[in-house]
């Protein structure tokens, strides 16, 4: 899964967005967290949307009250209500899905795992993780999120927070941070397979390919593949060199693998010859040369059970002039051909793209509550930030004043 650490510059100013068919941020505020039962709840989500779209560098709730010149009690008004309120996040992120779902041709669902370093050991989730891209341990919270794809936006519509077990073995710190009773340790894999769950429940579109990048983790993206099967999901997962396939039907290979299991890269390799000619952009950041070459085999997944029931394709692009494959594919889809699936390959990268902007432009490492739920309402209003931005938003200007009057909030 897309792994990616906040590393955002001082401060930088954002443009403000143009307000599409006269759709305000009130109006759109309303629709996404029209659940909310009291008035003054609503008007305050809407306050707060406002506050991340309009508020330039740090989104620390008294910068947010000072944009929106909320008065002398706005920033405790604007903290209690995304760290104190035992308001519903769920409803907000279903509207979330279903607005999305309207306004664009999803062709994805993405996962995207967000690094928000912290400091101090006091907000809920922080732990040690190791972020392979820049090759350092960090101080953070981890998020695990769920992007719709398009071939114009990425919407992050779920979230889960990845909790260490001494979290959730600890009684005072689960209720110190208001960790709910049910909620239980999950792998990444495990969270991105309860995203897609909770969200196949409630979408109203036919199911699209899960696309996630486990290139780093050994075993993650054969679970992912085979439990999204058992579910009737297709996936394009990214996986690593190593992981271990069974060739289905391939002469060649088994001379160079007597007990029948090769590792994707090194089947990838001695395939690479009969690779077939790219018509797309490559599997990642570079574009392919026309002399690149996608090359594919179909595979079995060996585990405990023995074989894999279903057949798999595992893919890559090998760079002209140059050895061994790029980024190793495992993929469900064995029917379409080759180019067709590289429109899902690029939902991952673009996906990267919309992490950073959202961890960059939009506050969700700025929150200073330390409680469960506050993270999860404050990534809530990160979200329809950023997809007020993506989906009714462009370059003009909005007020940036009002929605949140000079009152306090109560609840």
């Amino acid at each position: 899964m897309t792994e990616l650490q906040d590393h955002r510059p001082a401060s930088r100013g954002y443009p403000l967005p143009e307000l599409i068919e006269s759709t305000s941020i009130s109006a759109y505020a309303e629709t996404v967290f029209g659940h909310l039962r009291r008035a003054d709840q609503r008007r305050w989500a809407a306050a707060y949307v406002r506050g991340l779209l309009t508020t330039p560098g740090r989104k620390s709730a008294r910068r947010l009250a000072a944009q929106l010149r909320a008065g002398a009690t706005g920033a405790q008004s604007l903290h209690q209500f995304a760290n104190a309120s035992p308001w519903d996040w769920t409803p907000a992120r279903h509207e979330l899905l279903r607005l999305t779902e309207r306004r664009t041709q999803v062709r994805a669902w993405t996962i995207g795992v967000a690094v928000l370093p912290k400091r101090g050991n006091h907000s809920c989730g922080v732990h040690q993780h190791f972020v392979r891209s820049s090759g350092r341990t960090v101080n953070c919270q981890v998020g695990i999120g769920l992007f719709l794809s398009s071939d114009t936006a990425h919407i992050p519509a779920d979230w889960r927070l990845q909790l260490p077990e001494k979290w959730l073995d600890d009684d005072e710190l689960r209720a110190r941070t208001r960790i709910p009773e049910d909620v239980r340790h999950r792998s990444p894999a495990g969270h991105a397979l309860h995203l897609v769950d909770s969200l196949t429940a409630v979408s109203g579109r036919a199911q699209v390919p899960v696309v996630a990048d486990t290139s780093h983790h050994p075993t993650s993206g054969a679970l992912l593949a085979t439990e999204l099967t058992a579910r009737g999901r297709d996936s394009v997962i990214a996986v690593p060199h190593g992981l271990r396939v069974v060739p289905e039907g391939q002469r060649l290979v088994a001379r160079n693998a007597p007990d029948g299991v090769l590792t994707a890269g090194r089947l990838l390799e001695l395939l690479s010859p009969k690779g077939v000619t790219a018509t797309a952009p490559g599997l990642g950041p570079a574009p392919a040369s026309r002399a690149d070459r996608l090359v594919s085999a179909l595979v079995r997944l060996p585990g405990r059970r023995g074989l894999s029931p279903g057949v798999y394709r595992v893919f890559a692009r090998r760079p002209a002039g140059t050895p061994g494959v790029g980024r190793v594919w495992l993929t469900s889809l064995v029917r379409p051909p080759l180019h067709e699936l590289l429109p899902l390959v690029r939902a991952q990268s673009g996906t990267a793209a919309a992490l950073a902007d959202l961890t960059e432009n939009y506050g969700p490492r700025d929150f200073e509550g330390r409680s469960y739920p506050g993270w999860h309402h404050h990534m809530t209003l990160a979200s329809a930030a950023y997809a007020y931005r993506r989906l009714e938003g462009g370059t003009g200007a909005v007020d940036a004043v009002g929605g949140a009057g000079a009152g306090r909030y109560t609840g």
